[in-house]
């Protein structure tokens, strides 16, 4: 599966534009600042349905302009797929696949599967547990649409439950069993989530390993631990022994939407032991690991994005990063760079075409290999 054409109308820094990309590996090179990350961008929301560096999608039009519009054409197994999203000023976001309008974005979720590493991911580390949490939702998303539907659920309950205890604290009363109604929705919900995310690091974590260690040439144990209230507890019953407490604070303190994941290295935590570089290395390994577990469970190669990677790297682990991503298995590769060197080194490892393009101000140039 890959994309053959992106067309851009008014989508941040550019005014229009066109590619025809490569199904192997394609590179964006250009000053910082040019508009490479927001050309990655657009690849993104085709996959996601937003941005991954601005939520506010009315802040992704062009400066002065009232509506952008980004568009992909995609082969996916053997079909033409056409990809449209569409926004104007004030109005409703439109997304539409061969020309017919999702009543529901959560539909779209895991038809292009799509992985990408990017300076932000260090948010993984160094953020708060919201962060690891939305990691692991955004990769479970893409290939088990029951598992986003329960989350969507999980998160209406939770909002209900939370406005009705800020109710009873606001009228000085309290029904239990008006809160036991949303309980049983969390419960329903949050069990299922639960289960998925268990299974979820337990699969990844070999292949996590395997690729910290090609990519740093050591001898380090990483691992994945999922930190879970429901682990090993009766969520029911967590629920019923913190009624107090959540009276109190007036929100659900315990339950899935609390759970997070510890990132460790040989045993400690990364975001307190290791260097710029370890943390740098388990944030690709990580991405690349996830994008094995969504190849095989999808059935689909996804598409690669590696935005500006090579900071923070050695000499020896960026030349490991080139290896990999110069072998056939994986698929179609796009990568941010100001340093044409790391490119050219790339391109030189691969046998199938790849495409350059020149990226200055929001202007394109194309350079066909």
């Amino acid at each position: 599966m890959y994309i053959r054409e992106l067309s851009l109308v008014n989508f941040k820094n550019f005014e229009h534009a066109e590619f025809k990309f490569s199904e192997g590996l394609n590179c964006f090179i250009g000053n910082n600042g040019a508009g490479k990350t927001n050309l990655m961008d657009a690849i993104y929301y085709l996959s996601f349905c937003k941005s991954f560096l601005n939520p506010v999608d009315a802040q992704n039009i062009r400066f002065d302009q009232d509506f952008f519009m980004v568009q992909g054409k995609y082969s996916r197994l053997e079909s033409d797929e056409t990809i449209y999203c569409g926004l104007k000023r004030n109005q409703k976001k439109i997304f539409r696949r061969n020309q017919k309008e999702y009543k529901k974005l959560s539909e779209h979720i895991g038809l292009i599967p799509l992985i990408i590493v990017t300076p932000s991911d260090t948010n993984l580390i160094s953020g708060g547990s919201e962060d690891r949490r939305r990691f692991i939702d955004s990769v479970i998303s893409q290939y088990d649409a029951i598992y986003l539907e329960n989350l969507i659920r999980y998160n209406r309950a939770l909002q209900q439950r939370n406005n009705l205890l800020k109710q009873f604290a606001g009228r000085n009363a309290f029904q239990l069993e008006s809160l036991e109604v949303w309980d049983d929705q969390l419960v329903k919900y949050g069990q299922h989530i639960h289960v998925s995310r268990m299974s979820f690091i337990e699969k990844l974590q070999p292949v996590f390993q395997k690729y910290y260690e090609l990519i740093s040439g050591g001898r380090e144990i990483v691992g994945l631990r999922l930190q879970s209230e429901l682990t090993g507890n009766d969520f029911e019953q967590l629920l019923k022994h913190s009624v107090g407490k959540d009276r109190i604070l007036q929100y659900t303190t315990c339950g899935i939407h609390k759970d997070d994941c510890e990132f460790e290295l040989s045993g400690n935590p990364i975001r307190k032991f290791g260097s710029q570089g370890q943390k740098k290395t388990y944030l690709v390994a990580l991405k690349l690991a996830q994008f094995d577990f969504m190849k095989e469970i999808s059935g689909l190669t996804p598409i690669l994005l590696l935005d500006d990677i090579f900071d923070k790297l050695d000499k020896n682990r960026v030349e490991q990063i080139v290896k990999l991503v110069a072998d056939d298995h994986f698929g179609q590769i796009f990568i941010t760079d100001t340093n044409r060197e790391h490119l050219d080194q790339m391109i030189a490892g691969l046998e199938a075409k790849s495409r350059i393009f020149t990226i200055s101000d929001g202007v394109v140039t194309d350079e066909k290999k």
